[in-house]
């Protein structure tokens, strides 16, 4: 729709289109609404075309002269218009004159047009035949004017003479022909900032801003003379106002036309009427992604036009073109922002500050560093009475490198490690002050996420802890979308960032990382071999890097640079609650009381803080044991002590038995009985019942015994020499074997059952009596041959019939009876200790008369000491215990009743594991065995 003007009126000159044409600004009809816009040109007079595409970038003579002398007269200026021509024959401009007020003397009007053409920059439209116009060529549509058309024709025609006569601009022997350049075409954008902070003054550019995209997108043209010897004047460019990023204005020409964003126009409005053809100093900083356009900011002589927007919310600030401004220019522009939002304007108009869900600023401890931005702390306010009570507190507008997934093939990133043992050193067990600046939903695995809060965390004389680690090249900033929450420090963050950077510090650096190679000795075979070095290393520093439970933990040992699993020797703790994975795989153990107390008071006191170790010894299954130590170093203090006193755990009770256990620590453990703590508050089941508890009262009995199977160090079959039970079922089973064949047959099939079974004594096949134990997998049967004590897999179709009745275990019992070696214990016989047991308890007892002291039974097994002479001479338990290839077993495990032989048999074996123990024998050969090798 094409504006109708009134004859007579005042408007402000938005900008100037060329020497002759300008664009006049009216005023809106509503507040808030889109001002009027009307294109007018100069009555009767034309300037020299300026350079477009249309041809080839190149001006008329003087047309760029006549453009900026219009220009800097009245851009921004309130002017008196007076219509000549506007309407259907004017298409969509307004033909008429525009009155200024002369410079030199207020009182008078300057006709803008005539000026023009006294100074050379237009000239009077001409007739076809080449002379001057002198009438009015087109028609009069809005009435009389003030001015006549004679005295304007004469006006012209005067100021005409007077220009050539004078040769002024287009008169002149060489008006400035002006070729634009464009970035992207005949120059790199990156070039021209490089020449701008080289040559120009102050690393600032004088151009010309032509055209608004948007309110932080503007097309400026150069003017400054100092890069003409560059081959730069008048080359244009997009800028990109840095810091800011305002709403885009949508294009109503396109097919479909787009629309604008909320905002979008009044943010253009905004900054056209401040910069829109203002000659204004520009520093350049860099370029967008793309390489086209150039990053800067406005210097406008009235303020900061990027603070400005943003005050007004009519935009937000650009994270990634912030980085490029200098630090002393970013926290106006933050400030700004900030008051918008409080105050709701523009875009921030539906702005909530986050919620949290619990408070935004508070103190505590820091209990656990989980990676090189993530910790656990505990506030002040609580107590640690749960592992809920821990924040997860992830460093706002920080990256971490990310440690990686051993089971999934996935590296660390380079310095990880490095990061999260500095965030250690800097925060682990002392106070610190949290921030709480935003929370996200964080995805924890399929379909399961995770609340978490995001902070600053200042300890002791260090503002931001997060700040350090970006400093020092161990972590970045975090590169947020325009409308995320950050940290209200994220500027000193970039600042810091980038010095870091300019240093090339470590994740900045060219050269190569190396990670560092830890030795884990967690595998048994390595800690066995690197037992021997630790423990004649005395005092050792490491590092808690895990704790399991109250006295058991993971240990980094910077001297070795290795991993050990480590026991205390002496004490006991209870067993906490089981991770959700053991839970999950079906080998949880439930807790036992007080277990997660005892572990959550190793955490607090030990967790990923610097401890002294004493090694002393090493279990079978790799665990390194000993004393460890806590505290400041002239304020050392022995772990075990506190823990055992604190009622959180207890002493080995074998260590009190054998008068090994420290009177300190026996001593502690008193005091907490007496007061009741922790373990203690609870009533004490004593457990002065045997634990074979169906061991049978009988008084002892000898017999002459084969040992006819071994099962393994402790455990065997035997026969009675002479039992006539023997020779009667040999001689049926071989009955049977004449009357039926080696032929199977059709039986019933269940555990317990007794059956006929085939098997190969090495002459021939025959059938023994057998008890079916289980079926197999593979669809074999798993039988026990009762008679001998071995256990063999037949295929039921083959190798089993029915058993006749004569002849089955209620006729005629079982020759072979089980047993195991009285009160003492062994290895089982996937360990090599294990082995070697069975191999020489083999070695002792197969093939021999033997005298066996059967003492009782229970759960089935008689409990049995062996001799292989007489009864005098050391038994076979003793033997096995000398050679440290069994032990005595567990007090509540060992019942002498009023037996004055097994009271005497613990006597002589103590004596026996107490020497292997001294020698390093057998299973004691890398020092002492914790009660927890048990588990």
């Amino acid at each position: 729709m094409v504006t109708i003007l009134p004859n007579r009126g005042t408007a402000k000159i938005k900008s100037v289109l060329s020497g002759d044409t300008v664009i006049l600004l009216g005023r809106a009809s509503v507040a808030g609404g889109t001002a009027p816009e009307v294109t007018f040109t100069f009555e009767r007079v034309t300037a020299p075309r300026m350079a477009s595409k249309a041809n080839n970038s190149v001006d008329d003579p003087g047309a760029f002269s006549s453009r900026e002398w219009l220009r800097n007269l009245c851009v921004g200026k309130t002017v008196t218009f007076e219509t000549r021509k506007q309407g259907a024959s004017a298409g969509e401009r307004v033909y008429g004159l525009l009155f200024l007020p002369d410079p030199s003397d207020n009182t008078k009007q300057w006709n803008l047009s005539v000026e023009s053409v006294r100074r050379g920059f237009c000239t009077p439209k001409v007739l076809a035949g080449g002379d001057i116009t002198d009438g009015n060529n087109g028609d009069e549509t809005n009435g009389n004017s003030n001015n006549s058309v004679e005295d304007y024709e004469m006006a012209l025609q005067s100021a005409y003479k007077e220009a050539v006569s004078n040769r002024l601009g287009v008169h002149s022997p060489n008006p400035l022909v002006r070729k634009i350049l464009n970035a992207g075409d005949e120059f790199e954008a990156m070039a021209l900032s490089e020449k701008v902070k080289r040559i120009c003054t102050n690393g600032a550019v004088t151009c010309v801003i032509e055209y608004i995209f948007d309110g932080s997108r503007y097309r400026c043209i150069v003017t400054d003379s100092e890069l003409e010897s560059a081959g730069l004047l008048y080359a244009t460019f997009t800028l990109l106002l840095g810091g800011v990023s305002c709403p885009r204005v949508g294009n109503p020409r396109l097919n479909p036309p787009t629309p604008s964003e909320p905002y979008g126009e009044a943010a253009r409005d905004f900054v056209e009427a401040r910069l829109l053809q203002r000659e204004l100093k520009i520093t350049l900083h860099g370029t967008d992604k793309s390489g086209q356009c150039l990053v800067g900011t406005v210097h406008h002589p009235r303020g900061n036009i990027a603070a400005e927007i943003l005050k007004s919310g009519l935009g937000r600030i650009s994270d990634w073109s912030i980085r490029m401004l200098s630090p002393g220019d970013v926290p106006p522009l933050r400030i700004a922002e900030n008051a918008a939002k409080r105050a709701h304007l523009g875009v921030f108009e539906s702005y909530a500050p986050p919620t949290f869900t619990g408070a935004s600023e508070y103190m505590g401890t820091v209990i656990e560093v989980l990676s090189g931005d993530t910790l656990l702390i505990l506030p002040n306010s609580e107590t640690y009475d749960d592992e809920s009570k821990l924040k997860k507190v992830s460093l706002a507008s920080i990256r971490a490198p990310r440690a990686g997934n051993e089971k999934m093939g996935k590296p660390d990133e380079p310095y990880a490690a490095e990061c999260k043992e500095r965030l250690r050193a800097l925060t682990v067990g002392k106070v610190v002050k949290v921030n709480i600046h935003y929370e996200k939903e964080i995805p924890m695995g399929a379909n399961n996420t995770e609340k978490r809060q995001f902070g600053t965390i200042s300890v002791g004389k260090r503002e931001d802890v997060g700040e350090v680690l970006v400093s020092e090249g161990l972590a970045t900033t975090q590169r947020h979308r325009d409308d995320d929450e950050k940290s209200a420090r994220y500027d000193e963050l970039v600042a810091a960032e980038s010095i870091s950077k300019a240093a090339k510090k470590c994740i900045h650096s060219d050269k190569e990382y190396k990670a560092k190679i830890i030795n884990d000795l967690s595998d048994p075979k390595k800690a066995k071999t690197y037992s021997g070095a630790l423990q004649r290393a005395g005092r050792t520093k490491a590092v808690v890097d895990y704790v399991f439970s109250g006295s058991r933990y993971k240990l980094f040992v910077p001297s070795e640079n290795c991993y050990i699993m480590f026991a205390m020797s002496n004490v006991r703790s209870p067993q906490p609650s089981p991770n959700p994975g053991a839970v999950s795989r079906g080998q949880a153990r439930a807790a036992e009381p007080f277990g997660d107390a005892s572990k959550r008071h190793a955490r607090v006191c030990l967790q990923q803080r610097q401890v002294e170790i004493e090694c002393s010894g090493v279990t079978q299954g790799g665990v390194m044991t000993g004393d460890l130590y806590v505290g400041q170093e002239a304020q050392r203090r022995n772990y075990c002590i506190e823990l055992v006193a604190s009622g959180l755990a207890t002493v080995d009770q074998r260590k009190i038995d054998y008068g090994e256990a420290p009177k300190v620590l026996i001593d502690a453990q008193t005091a907490a009985q007496n007061n009741k703590l922790g373990i203690w508050s609870i009533q004490q089941v004593v457990k002065d019942e045997p634990k074979l508890n169906s061991y049978a009262k009988s008084d002892d009995r000898i017999l002459d015994v084969h040992v006819s199977e071994i099962r393994s160090g402790n455990h065997f079959f035997y026969t009675v020499i002479g039992n006539e039970s023997a020779q009667v079922i040999e001689d049926g089973m071989k009955a049977f074997t004449e009357a039926n064949g080696t032929n199977g047959a059709p039986c019933e099939i269940k555990a317990g059952k007794i059956v006929a079974a085939l098997f190969n004594d090495g002459s021939s096949n025959s059938w023994y009596r057998a008890k079916v134990l289980e079926k197999t997998s593979k669809g074999k049967v798993k039988v026990l041959f009762v008679d001998h004590g071995n256990v063999s897999e037949v295929s039921p179709a083959t190798h089993l019939r029915p058993l006749d009745p004569t002849l089955g275990v209620d006729q005629i019992p079982a020759v072979a009876k089980e047993a195991i070696l009285a009160l003492i214990k062994v290895r089982p016989l996937e360990e090599d200790d294990g082995i070697d047991a069975a191999r020489t308890f083999q070695s002792m007892a197969w093939g021999k008369d033997l005298k066996a002291r059967v003492h009782g039974e229970a759960d089935g097994k008689a409990i049995v000491t062996l001799y292989d002479a007489d009864l005098d001479s050391p038994s076979i338990n003793e033997k096995l215990t000398s050679e440290g290839l069994a032990r005595l077993g567990k007090r509540d495990e060992i019942y002498t009743g009023n037996s004055d032989s097994l009271a005497k048999l613990v006597k002589d074996i103590r004596a026996a594991q107490d020497k292997a123990r001294s020698s390093r024998k057998g299973m004691w050969i890398y020092g002492e065995i914790p009660e927890e090798d048990e588990d």
